[in-house]
Parts: C-alpha cells; structure tokens; sequence
C-alpha cells in the first residue's frame, strides 16, 4: 500500500499557497489593467484613432482587441512565465525546457487568437443586429461551440501538443481491463491511448475524451510508468462514472445557464457603462473592457457555486469508481500516490475548497476509499 510522503506534503502546502498568491497578483493586475483603460480614457481614445484608418465594423473589432489585448499579453508575460515555467521547475513538477514551453505559448496563441477572434466576431453581430436580446443569442452561440469542441478537440487540438498512440502488446492486460471497464459502464470507445504527458510534467493523469465518435480513453505515460494496473482501473473508473451520471451533458447545461444570466446581467450593465464612459452604444469596440470587467467579475462570484456543482458530481463519479472495481485498496493507493506525484495539497482550508477546488480534496477522497464498504 503506497503511503503519504510528510515531505511531498509539505511541498504541496508551499506550492498551492505560492499558486494561489499568483492567481491572486494575475486577477488584480487584470482588474486594474482594465480600470485603466476605462476610467483614463484610452480605450475610447484608441477608438477614435481607429476609425481615422478604417471604418469597418469588423476590422475595427480585431484592431482594438488585439492592440487591447496584445499590450496585456506583453505586460502579463514574465507572471505568465514565472508561474508557468519556473515555479513548476522549482518544485520539481516539469521537464519542459525552455524552448519547448516557448513553443507551447506559441501554439496556444495560434490556435487561440483565431478561435477568440472568431467568437469575439460573432459577438458583436449579435450586439449589432439582435438589439436588447444579444445576450441569449451569444449564450445559445457559446453552447454550439462548447459541443463542438468537446467532440473536435481530441482529434484537432489535442494531437497538436501531444502524440497519441495504442497502447500495444506490452500493455495488452491494461487495454482488456480497461475495454471491459468501458462495455460494463455500456461506453463505447474508440481505443485506449497513451500520451507523452511527461515530456511536460511529472504528474500523472487519464481521461475520457471526446463525444461519440471521437470519445476515447486517453492514459498519461507518467501515469502507466508510475503506477498499478489496479490503480489505473480504478482512476479510469472514476471517469467513467461521469459517463454514467451524464455529467457532461449536466455541466454543459449547467454552465450554458451561468454562461447566460452572467451576459444577461452584462447586459444590463453595458448599458450603465454606455452612459458613464460615454461610448457610442453597446457595440462600440471601446466598451469590450467594460464588457471583460462585468464577466470577469460576475465569473469570480460564481466560481464558488461552479466549485460546488463540479465537486458534487466528482464526488459520485468516486462514489461509482469504488462500486465497480469494488477494489478500495487500489482506490485509496491511487490517489495516494496522485497526492505524492502531483503534490497535492491532502487538507487545504476549508475556504481554499471552497474557492478553487473543483474536486474533492484528496485527503478525503483518500477517507472514502479507506471507509467505503462494499454492498
């Protein structure tokens, strides 16, 4: 039986208490970023220097945002590259070089500024044409695009940063079980994969990804290196178990109804912002900082709720992981040994929970496992 590490643990308090600091000096940067360009000025300012070259509601859009966007880029960079690359070398928790984690940013950006561009376009046609109710049209927009990623990403995105590939004759056992484990909880799969999670990070991880067609089963080779195939059974369990509860569906709703009374409120707000910073109307590019203001504060209040419904619904994916495999001992193992890879934090306070854990914390993840009985 794996057993907890005092010294990873204390690792893990310094490395959670250090992240959160920095999540904190990330969102007061932004806050302040964007209080400055309402309340000095500039955003209308470079507006109206915009529209001296252009007048083109959709090049006027891609040229405030990326002027807007790409001077916070540059000024957020070294927090990005601290907390991204050297405190994670510090603890011990990535292989990534240099050069590789450069080119990591480099793909992310080509892959997201298109993407963001893309929606932040389909944005403001709704707050041109569809008048007070653009809001539920950009929420009914996020929604398709939140299923569609979901079914694209492992085949389109994810191959971009990662190599996949079957897991072969020398981890036959591993594929069977897990192929079984997949037709008891009636999930059809399109193959188990390996990924070359370590040439990033030294935690390990699985998933299920994908919808219909494109769902499959992909393990971290950290993951397969470093522990039993009991262990990857039961961490595989418990993401099955989402699939059985429908909690990607359950979330999706749930967020696409967050995601809709935080713009309905933004609506509201807008208009305040309108009159107050004096902006043309709603679809005035000047007011994308009011509108990123609004959200992000709306997305900071909710994010204690989200934290909740998420931590409900992993709770009962452990609660089926320990049912199917009926194994506690490799259930209580594996996250045993997650809290020593990962550095996880076992007993964070409770307000930490509260605020960012999405998951139930592993300590008593590790407690269910130790009382579960079988029934």
């Amino acid at each position: 039986m794996t057993t907890l590490d005092p010294e990873k643990q204390k690792q893990a308090k310094q490395y959670a208490r250090l992240r959160r600091r920095l999540w904190l000096v990330d969102n007061l940067f932004g806050m302040f970023y964007i209080l400055a360009w309402l309340f000095f000025g500039w955003a209308v300012a470079l507006r109206n220097w915009l529209v001296r070259f252009t007048s083109n509601d959709w090049l006027l859009v891609v040229l405030f945002v990326a002027v807007f966007g790409g001077i916070y880029f540059v000024l957020n960079l070294p927090l990005g590259y601290y907390s991204g690359f050297i405190l994670p070398h510090r603890f011990d928790q990535s292989n990534q070089a240099l050069k590789d984690w450069i080119i990591d940013q480099l793909k992310g950006l080509a892959i997201g500024v298109p993407l963001g561009l893309i929606l932040l376009e389909l944005l403001y046609l709704a707050l041109r044409v569809t008048g007070d109710l653009w809001w539920l049209w950009t929420a009914a927009g996020m929604l398709v695009f939140t299923v569609l990623i979901s079914n694209l990403a492992p085949v389109l995105i994810m191959p971009l940063f990662n190599r996949f590939v079957p897991l072969g004759v020398e981890h036959k056992e591993l594929e069977e079980r897990l192929i079984n484990l997949a037709k008891r909880a009636d999930t059809k799969v399109k193959g188990v994969f390996k990924f070359d999670m370590s040439k990033r990070t030294k935690s390990a991880n699985a998933a299920l990804t994908g919808l219909g067609n494109t769902r499959r089963i992909i393990l971290g080779d950290t993951l397969i290196n470093e522990f039993t195939i009991e262990e990857i059974e039961t961490v595989l369990a418990h993401e099955l178990g989402h699939h059985i509860h429908r909690d990607i569906p359950l979330l999706i709703t749930f967020g696409t109804f967050i995601t809709m009374v935080g713009l309905y409120l933004a609506s509201i707000g807008m208009n305040w912002a309108v009159n107050y910073f004096g902006f043309s109307s709603i679809s005035d590019p000047a007011a994308f900082p009011a509108l990123g203001m609004i959200l992000g504060a709306f997305g900071l209040i909710t994010m204690p709720l989200e934290n909740a419904v998420s931590r409900w619904r992993e709770n009962m994916a452990d609660d089926y992981a320990l049912e199917s495999t009926g194994n506690k001992e490799a259930f209580v193992s594996a996250f045993t040994r997650l809290a020593n890879q990962n550095l996880g934090e076992i007993d964070p306070e409770k307000w930490v929970i509260l605020m960012f854990y999405s998951h139930p914390p592993l300590g008593r993840r590790i407690e269910k496992g130790k009382s579960f009985t079988a029934t």
